[in-house]
């Protein structure tokens, strides 16, 4: 309550000093909430409480074995001497002195519990410290109260909370250990960009339009990249097909010339309408240009040479038919003469 009203105290002092010139700027921050954000520190503190209950669990078994021996000495009291008595007595005693001993070295105020929680929590303490003077300074900060202590907040404005501000600088602080001086150069422009984009809303503002409009430029490169490579595939699918459609009709001609040669020789054709259908082919090329005329002479060549492998294939099918039939009678000839 005193510290309450010292403070208060100082803040009305403050304030009447400041009424000519300016406002008071009052920070808080929440100490808990920080150092949960550490890396490393949840780590630590989940081990250190582990350790804690493993004490906790020695002391519960010591606890057991004196209330055993107190139960043993009320029981046998009866038949004990005076003697026997006092000396369990005495061990009892001797024994609950240890277990209070061992209680106050892990867990009294000077206790192992707290010593090893400090050595973890101090240097981060002493970095957050570090910190918040240098912000208040920076900001111009009257007064920085921590919203974890023994003075009690009845209420906080969310605006004056500087917490987050503190986690990014300490984990800043402890990456720049690790970066080189380059980037050490890009983080502290960063952190003076943030810096005047928290203290003026209007810079704030502005960046953000900037970055939008950043943000919208390279969409549009993007997206233009995207179409000339697209042009460029559409290109080169079009070359490729007027370089197999030239490939074909020189391939067509050559196999046209074969495919008469083999005519000639075998007479596979023995439709009598081969010939008008050359001669019709021969004079429509005449009229048609030279490409055309080409490609109606591949387009014929291929149906004649549709028209043949399906005769060919009716042919392999009928012979196949014929030996299936020839190989069934064979077999019903020698059934009969095995049955006479």
């Amino acid at each position: 309550m005193k510290k309450i009203l010292f403070i208060l105290a100082l803040l009305s002092i403050t304030t009447s000093k400041a009424q000519t010139a300016r406002g008071v700027k009052i920070g808080y921050i929440d100490m808990e909430y920080i150092l949960e954000k550490v890396p490393g520190y949840a780590e630590s503190i989940n081990q250190l409480e582990q350790k804690a209950q493993k004490w906790k669990q020695e002391i519960e078994i010591k606890r057991n074995e004196i209330n055993k021996l107190k139960d043993a000495l009320k029981t046998e009291r009866v038949l004990l001497t005076k003697e026997l008595i006092e000396e369990r007595e005495e061990e009892i005693a001797h024994l609950e002195k240890e277990l209070l001993d061992y209680q106050e070295k892990k867990f009294g105020p000077k206790g192992d519990l707290i010593i090893q929680k400090s050595v973890l929590i101090k240097p981060i303490q002493d970095q957050i410290f570090t910190i918040v003077q240098d912000v208040a300074e920076q900001r111009k900060y009257d007064f920085i109260f921590d919203k974890s202590s023994d003075l009690t907040m009845l209420f906080a404005a969310q605006k004056y909370d500087i917490s987050d501000f503190v986690v990014k600088k300490l984990t800043a602080s402890q990456k720049r250990e690790e970066m080189s001086k380059k980037q050490l150069k890009a983080l502290e422009a960063k952190e003076k960009l943030d810096e005047s984009l928290d203290e003026n809303p209007a810079v704030a503002e502005r960046q953000k339009i900037l970055d939008e409009r950043k943000a919208a430029r390279e969409k549009l490169i993007e997206e233009r990249k995207l179409a000339n490579e697209q042009k460029k595939l559409e290109a080169l699918e079009k070359r490729k097909k007027i370089q197999e459609e030239r490939n074909g009709k020189k391939t067509g001609t050559v196999i046209e010339n074969n495919s008469t040669e083999g005519t000639d020789k075998n007479k596979v054709n023995d439709n009598p309408d081969t010939n008008n259908d050359s001669e019709k082919v021969s004079t429509e090329e005449k009229k048609s240009t030279p490409a055309e005329a080409r490609q109606k002479v591949i387009d014929e060549r291929n149906r004649k040479l549709e028209e043949r492998k399906k005769l060919i294939e009716e042919k392999k099918k009928k012979i196949a038919e014929n030996k299936e039939a020839a190989k069934k009678e064979k077999e019903q000839k020698t059934e009969t003469e095995n049955k006479n």
